[in-house]
Formats: structure tokens, sequence, C-alpha cells
């Protein structure tokens, strides 16, 4: 993983309007659901995007594709920009950038095989046709743990774990070199879970993928990213490797959501201690002045309220938005 980033986001913004009117529709305010988001991903590496509900983890997944138009920023992939661009120009660069929704009911077309459904794909884009499609997508379902014979069923005959292999399959019919998975696992039983995020681990080391991994499961994000980013209210607050981050959190959102996941000790579960942030999430609407994050936090000063932090690198590769940071190093 040297030289120049597989993806590329720069001070990405996504603002949907608000309007009102009963004959002509003014605009009278902007929900702020992606507000300047930076970030990279490297090849072969997972990047794990956490946050609460809302914080705007799948608007920034759509709008990194171009499925969503953002109002402002970069988005560079292997160096080439792709806001702006046309239908038809981003059609090459989408066949290496695909998805894997949350939702394994509703991301499948209910009235398509599962055949057709990963077949299709590589018929628009010219990959393979004729007894082809039905060889690769035999290849592509037994690689996901399925049986050849699955492709001529639909749907609603699999369960939400077998209907998520189909997804992933249906990913993976274009060879891409990137995956945004969108909560993959949260609408799945938890020994199901494992087993996709197992499924998905296999897959990148067999084909050298690189992923998106958006989640709001701190364990399951550990175990499968290699750099985790902490986004609330449209920004990342905090990003760091995997362990360096879930050891000394830095940003105190950061500590709250960990210490918020379970330990499989139960001693040291009842004994530690617990952050619980008081207040609701603020509108993106209308965020709060200076640090959005100042009306929950146990340790907002004065300059929170005024002064927005920028994301600066406090540790080695280790950033955060923060005016007190916990559990800094001492530094010589």
């Amino acid at each position: 993983m040297s030289g120049e980033p597989l993806l590329e986001v720069t001070n990405l913004v996504k603002h949907f309007p608000v309007k009102s009117g009963v004959i002509v529709d003014r605009v009278v305010a902007h929900v702020k659901a992606v507000d300047g988001v930076s970030l990279t991903i490297n090849e072969g590496e997972t990047l794990g995007l956490v946050g609460e509900s809302g914080c705007g983890k799948s608007t920034l997944s759509r709008t990194i594709l171009q499925l969503t138009t953002p109002t402002s920023g970069s988005v560079k992939f292997l160096g080439e920009e792709l806001v702006g661009r046309s239908r038809r120009s981003l059609r090459p660069v989408r066949r290496q950038m695909q998805m894997i929704f949350q939702d394994p009911y509703a991301s499948l077309n209910p009235r398509k095989r599962v055949g057709q459904i990963i077949g299709e794909p590589m018929e628009l884009h010219g990959l393979a046709s004729g007894r082809d499609v039905d060889r690769r997508v035999q290849e592509l379902l037994d690689r996901v743990g399925l049986s050849a014979e699955h492709a001529s069923r639909y749907p609603h005959e699999f369960s939400g774990g077998q209907r998520q292999r189909i997804g992933i399959a249906r990913a993976l019919a274009l060879e891409p070199k990137l995956i945004i998975a969108d909560e993959p696992v949260s609408a799945l039983d938890v020994s199901v879970q494992a087993q996709i995020v197992n499924l998905l681990k296999n897959l990148q080391s067999e084909l050298g993928l690189s992923y998106l991994f958006v989640a709001h499961d701190l364990g399951v994000v550990r175990h499968v990213s290699d750099r985790v980013a902490v986004m609330y209210l449209g920004r990342i607050v905090e990003s760091a490797p995997s362990a360096k981050l879930y050891d000394q959190p830095l940003h105190p959102y950061s500590n709250a959501l960990l210490s918020a996941v379970p330990i499989p000790d139960p001693k040291l579960n009842v004994a530690r201690e617990r952050l619980v942030l008081e207040g609701d999430v603020p509108s993106p609407i209308d965020p709060p002045s200076g640090c959005h994050f100042h009306t929950r936090c146990p340790w907002a000063t004065e300059v929170c309220t005024v002064d927005d932090p920028q994301l600066e690198e406090l540790e080695a590769a280790h950033v955060a938005a923060c005016h007190h940071p916990r559990n800094l190093v001492a530094q010589n």
C-alpha cells in the first residue's frame, strides 16, 4: 500500500435544501448531512466509518459513489476526479467501485432470479456473454458460499444471510477495486454477522479488495478495519489505526462510543467507568456554534462554544478535532 491512495476524498460537502411555500417553493434552510469530510483509502486497506444513526455515514457513502451529487468538494479514484463528471463518463469508474447495501431484503429485485441479478451487470459492461455469464455466476456463488443451483431461484426463497451473500456476489461481478459496505451486517442475526464479516475478510485477502466499512457496531468495525474514522453530525472528528483508536481514543465522542461497547468479562464490564452522553444529537439543519459536540461533551469549556476545532495530528497517524483531547501520551 504505497504511492497514491486508491480513494481520496477532500472537503466533501452534501447539503440538502429545506423548502417551504404553497405556490412557490423557496429554500429556507439546508440539512448539512455531510459537512466537509476528508479521508483516504489505500489499496488493500479497510477504513471503518462509525457513528450514531443520522450522522451522515450513508449519505457520505452514496456521495462518494456519485449516486448523490455533492454540493462541493473532491472525490478522486485512482487519481481521477469524479465530481462534476457525466453519467456516461462515470460508467467505467463505477465498474471498479461497488456497494453492498444494508438491507438484504430491499436491495435485490424480487422479480429476477439470482442468476440474472448477478449476471446482468457483467453483460451490461461487456465483461461476459452467453455461457460465460452462467459460468461466472456459478463461480461467484461458490465463492460467497452458495451453490450453483441457487442461480435459478428468486430472492424471497433465501434467508437474510443468504441474500446478503447474493448482494456480495453481485458487487464482485464487475471485479471492483473498492467496495463500500453500508452497514452490511446490521440487519442480520449475530451468528450470521460473523459469517459475513469473515467472508468479506477472506475475499479481501484473495482478491486484494479495499473496503469502506460503514457501521455503528464498534465491535464489528474493530474486527475488520485497518483504520477507523469516527463521524459526528456530518464531520470526521477522529481517525487513527484501529488498535490505536480503540486503546487510546482522543475525542470525547469516541470515548463515549467505546465505553458503550460490552466487554466479554462480566466483572470488568461492571467495574469500568461509563461515559454516558446527555441530550439528543443536535439538528443538522442548525448545528451548534464552535465544536458541534460541545452541547453533549462533559469536558466542554467556553472555547468549545465559539471556536470550531479542526482535525490535526495529535499523535503519530492519529488525528482528532478537539480542544480537550483525552488519553494523550506525554511527549518527551
